[in-house]
Order: structure tokens, then C-alpha cells, then sequence
């Protein structure tokens, strides 16, 4: 009896299993459909993912995440489609940094050019905060609309850094490391108490290069003398009714208004739809053609496979995952170019070496690889792109920091304050180089010392050699400083400004496919269906892996940033090329 029981319930759990496979197919299979008068919606409040990975649990986990590359593809594929007239967006919040932003505000704008309406709609930018970069948004299109009771936010940028030294010493953990070179400045949050003259002079550059960039877009679309600027900021922020005299705004409505209004444009019979359900029944762009792969390097660099969290939407550039990826690109016959998406503020020194390796390896095979910058670019980020064939990034993207740092903590102070004491043997001269409850000696200082120049010597010949610059001027311009993309343009560190657009051009430019025809972009690792997946088994060898690699992604990888928290201190692991922090209003 006890047999057949469980023999029952595991019929009656492989039913149930079977039976949610078959629901989830039918509902994923499902496409929505395209009115003959559409009107697009987005809510450009939400936060933004680069990417989801090609695996069927976090997709649906993801599912109502706005991915960076759907907004763009689905603006584009909307531009050219004769049953879309026009686009409704709430805008507000200060959810996008700086590139992203430029990114949507690019695709907005080649959406008007096909002479379809765009309209934005916010109850407020910035609700007692900040609504800078959500306003400078907002300004791609045609009419901005804004809440009676809202207010603009527009009050100019501000960097804040904190700084945890004295802190440390309270607790008894100072911070024992060093740099390559004075611009390299993210230890400093554990070793200062304020910036210093370097990481001042950096973040000015920065700031003053993103309100540059602010002061064009804004200006440009509402018809606002530049020398009016700085002070049309200097007034802010604006309540309400302010705005629309200032004409920032072009009414003060209610949603409901501003949807009339959106129908009343579009004319009788249209419809509303979600961006991201138009993109799902109309197909992405750039289907047909050439194949270019396309592969993304997002999150800090660690060895190892990439990591995604299904619930933050954060995750990690594993060099396992990354590198399998080029190499299946390479090996595919069919695949004439490499876009290389990356958007990460850096990480191990050895992973981003790896991934540099196929890189230059993809190259050398006759298979160009053109990088597209995000956000972040910048040390161990810029490390992996600094020998593609050309390098594209936004205006506002933050990148370079060429440069190494390291240290420890040195806890033996805390301990003692807690009443917990330690002991150790050891048998080598340098056994306790790596312990935080012992400070370096003279002997280990140096061989630490002598890591970091070796790691910054071969970054920047790497740098130098992957740019085709002196490397005296390489490294004039390194030193760990970081630049906006704007900037480093102008110093020869990036080939061009725009986002995937612009890399989409290069990446026809270099297998000599015409602007006019389209390329067909296929994600690597290539994506997998659901019984794919569940019948899949193990690759046999490690060249294999570029073909499993990000496939194999569930329930339990899913919650590895989870179990990672505990290092996000890791400037004290050993081999990190990090970008310095800082947070921007």
C-alpha cells in the first residue's frame, strides 16, 4: 500500500509538472496583435536591464522588466510600420543614468523622424528630488505634459561620494592598500574623509561634461537660448504652474487628458499597446541579412560563468560565460561580426585578461568585433573592449579608468574591541600577505607593490597598442581617471558617440554591407526553447560550452548575488580593476 501511494503521487506531481509546462508554452507562445491605428505605450518610470539570459525561469521572472535593447529595437521597428502613428511615455523618476537615457532619447527622436507623433506625460519630475535626467528625457518629444500638482525638478547635478574613514578607525578596520595612479580613487571612500584633489578634479570633469550635454538636448528641443541656460537652472525647481510659463512643459494635464489628446492625434479607431507587446507580435528589427552576434559583458567582472538575479535584475560578466560565447561566434560559419554590448564598472584583472584574449582572438579570425557601451564602462569594463576594432559610446557613458587598486581590511583592532582573539602558524615568509588580522610586512608590501605595477604596465601597453596611441599619451590620459564618453572620444579612447545605432552602422561598415540593407543579430549564446532546455544535457568538452554556456541559468543560479552580498566589499580581493563610486543627482 505504501508503494502504491508514492508511486501515485509521483504520477500525480509529473502530471502537474507536465501540465504547467504545457501552460507555460501556450501562454509564452501567445502573440498579441497589432491594431491597423496603434498607439504605443511605455512607462519609462520602471528601471531598465541591459539583458535577460537565455533561460525560461528568469525570462518569466523578468518578464515585466523593461529591457534597454527592447525599447530601442521596438522604437525602431515602430518608426518603419505604417500601422503605428504615435507614442504615449510616462516619464518622472530618475531611474536611467546618463547613457540609457541618451540611448531612449536617440531612439525617440529617429521615431519622430518618420513623422509619427511622441507625446510625454509626467505627474511630477522628481517629487521633492531631483528630475534633471528624467526631464532632459523627456525633451526627445514632440509635447511634454506635465500633472497641475507636479513640479520639474531641474535644479542642475550634483556628485556625492561618502567616505568611511573615520568610521574604520572607530571600529578599529582601518584600510591598508594602494593605486596605480592618483585618479584611481574608489579606495578612497575607505581611506579619506573628503575628495581629494584628483578625484575632485574628476568628478568636476564629469559633471560639467554630463551638464554640457544636458544644456544641448534640453536647449535644442525647446528652443532655448544657450546663454539662458545656467540660469534657467539657477531658478529651479519649478512648481507647477512655473514650468509651463518658464515653457518647459507644453500643458499641465491629468493622464486622462493627455491619452485624449494622444487619440485625438492619432485619429478615430486607434488603439493603445504596450511597447513591449508590439515588439512581441511585430518582431525585433535587424532579422534578416548578415549574422552578427551579438554578446553581452554585463556587471562586474569575475571568473567563472555569469551570474544574473532574477529578482534585482543585477548580475555579473563571468569570463567562462563570456569567453565560450566568442568562441562559438568564431567557430559559427555564419556569424561575419561580433557587436560587443558592455556595461560594467570592472572587476577581476585575470577574468577581463581572458575575455581580452578572444577579443583580439575573434579579430585575427576575420571576425570584427565593434563594442556598444551602457552606462559604465570603465577599468576591468574598459579592459575587455580596448582591442575591439572600433568602440562606441554615448556622451554621458563613463569609461576608461585605466588603472589597478588593492588592499585589506585590517580587522585585528575590531576583534579586539569585540573580545575575540586569533592565532596562526605559518611556514612561508609571505604565508600572511592575504589575512586581515595581520597588517602587510615590509617584504609582503613590496610584492604587493610590484602586483600593481605589473598589472597597470600591461593594461596600459594593452591599452595603447588595442588604441593605436603613443603610450606616452596613453599614459598621460590613465593614471585610473575616469572620463565621459564624450571626452574620451576626444582623447582617441572611444571611436565614436551614439549608442546601438551607431555600433550597428560601424558593424555593416566593417563586413561591407550597405547602410540601406539590414544585418540579422543573434544573441550569444543562442537562446533555447523550453524543452530544449529540459532535454539538454552537459557540453562533452569546454568548446562546447559557448553553445550551453547561460542556458543552464535556474532556479539555483538565480540567487547566487544573494549569497555573493558577503564580498561586496571586494576591493580586498586580490586582481580588481574597479572604476571609483559615486552617485549622481
Amino acid at each position: 500500500m505504501k508503494k502504491f501511494i508514492v508511486r501515485l503521487l509521483a504520477v500525480i506531481g509529473a502530471l502537474a509538472l507536465i501540465y504547467t509546462v504545457v501552460i507555460v508554452v501556450l501562454i509564452m507562445g501567445r502573440k498579441p496583435h497589432v491594431p491597423g491605428k496603434t498607439i504605443l505605450e511605455v512607462n519609462l518610470e520602471q528601471p531598465m536591464v541591459e539583458y535577460v539570459p537565455n533561460a525560461s525561469f528568469v525570462q518569466v521572472m523578468m518578464k515585466d522588466r523593461l529591457v534597454l535593447r527592447d525599447v530601442v529595437d521596438a522604437l525602431d521597428r515602430a518608426g518603419n510600420d505604417s500601422r503605428v502613428v504615435g507614442l504615449v511615455a510616462r516619464v518622472g523618476s530618475e531611474q536611467m543614468g546618463m547613457a540609457e537615457v541618451q540611448e531612449i532619447r536617440e531612439a525617440v527622436l529617429r521615431f519622430r523622424a518618420k513623422k509619427k507623433f511622441a507625446l510625454a506625460f509626467a505627474e511630477t519630475f522628481g517629487e521633492v528630488g531631483p528630475g534633471n535626467k528624467s526631464y532632459y528625457l523627456a525633451t526627445a518629444f514632440d509635447q511634454i505634459y506635465l500633472q497641475p500638482s507636479g513640479d520639474i525638478g531641474l535644479t542642475g547635478l550634483m556628485l556625492e561620494s561618502p567616505f568611511l574613514s573615520g568610521t574604520l578607525q572607530k571600529l578599529g578596520m582601518p584600510f591598508h592598500g594602494d593605486h596605480r595612479y592618483e585618479y584611481k580613487s574608489a579606495l578612497n571612500t575607505f581611506t579619506e574623509k573628503k575628495y581629494t584633489p584628483a578625484e575632485r578634479e574628476e568628478n568636476t570633469a564629469i559633471l560639467n561634461s554630463w551638464f554640457t550635454q544636458m544644456q544641448d538636448g534640453i536647449c535644442d528641443a525647446r528652443h532655448i537660448p544657450k546663454d539662458q541656460w545656467q540660469s534657467l537652472v539657477d531658478r529651479g525647481p519649478y512648481l507647477g504652474k512655473e514650468g509651463l510659463d518658464a515653457k518647459l512643459v507644453d500643458g499641465l494635464a491629468y493622464r486622462d487628458e493627455v491619452y485624449d489628446q494622444a487619440k485625438k492625434k492619432a485619429g478615430e479607431g486607434a488603439q493603445l499597446l504596450y511597447l513591449g507587446k508590439y515588439l512581441e507580435a511585430a518582431g525585433r528589427p535587424h532579422q534578416s541579412g548578415k549574422t552578427v552576434a551579438l554578446i553581452y559583458g554585463v556587471g562586474s567582472v569575475q571568473r567563472g560563468r555569469s551570474s544574473f538575479d532574477a529578482l534585482t535584475g543585477g548580475g555579473s560578466m563571468g569570463s567562462d560565460t563570456v569567453t565560450a560565447a566568442f568562441r562559438a561566434a568564431v567557430d559559427d560559419k555564419d556569424v561575419k561580426a561580433i557587436l560587443f554590448r558592455v556595461d560594467s564598472p570592472g572587476g577581476s584583472y585575470v577574468a577581463s585578461d581572458a575575455i581580452w584574449r578572444e577579443v583580439m582572438r575573434a579579430r585575427k579570425a576575420g571576425k570584427p568585433v565593434i563594442v556598444s557601451m551602457g552606462d559604465l564602462a570603465g577599468s576591468g569594463g574598459y579592459f575587455v573592449a580596448m582591442d575591439a576594432d572600433k568602440i562606441v559610446a554615448q556622451p554621458g557613458t563613463i569609461t576608461a579608468s585605466i588603472g589597478v587598486l588593492g588592499g585589506k581590511f585590517l580587522t585585528s583592532g575590531f576583534w579586539k574591541k569585540v573580545g575575540l582573539s586569533w592565532d596562526q602558524v605559518h611556514n612561508g615568509a609571505n604565508a600572511t600577505i592575504w589575512t586581515s588580522t595581520m597588517d602587510y610586512s615590509p617584504q609582503e608590501w613590496a610584492r604587493f607593490e610590484a602586483w600593481l605595477d605589473r598589472v597597470y604596465g600591461d593594461f596600459t601597453t594593452k591599452a595603447a597598442e588595442g588604441r593605436h596611441l603613443p603610450k606616452d599619451k596613453l599614459l598621460q590620459i590613465a593614471k585610473g581617471r575616469i572620463w565621459s564618453g564624450a571626452d574620451a572620444k576626444n582623447l582617441g579612447l572611444v571611436d565614436a558617440l551614439g549608442g546601438f545605432d551607431e555600433a550597428i552602422s560601424l558593424v555593416k561598415k566593417a563586413i561591407g554591407v550597405s547602410p540601406t540593407e539590414e544585418v540579422k543579430i543573434e544573441v550569444f549564446p543562442r537562446k533555447k526553447g523550453l524543452l530544449q532546455l529540459l532535454l539538454a544535457g552537459s557540453p562533452d568538452n569546454s568548446e562546447q560550452e559557448g553553445a550551453a554556456t547561460q542556458t543552464r541559468v535556474g532556479i539555483l543560479e538565480s540567487v547566487q548575488p544573494f549569497l555573493k552580498q558577503l564580498q561586496a566589499l571586494g576591493v580586498g580581493e586580490k586582481g580588481v580593476l574597479r572604476m571609483p563610486v559615486a552617485s549622481a543627482e
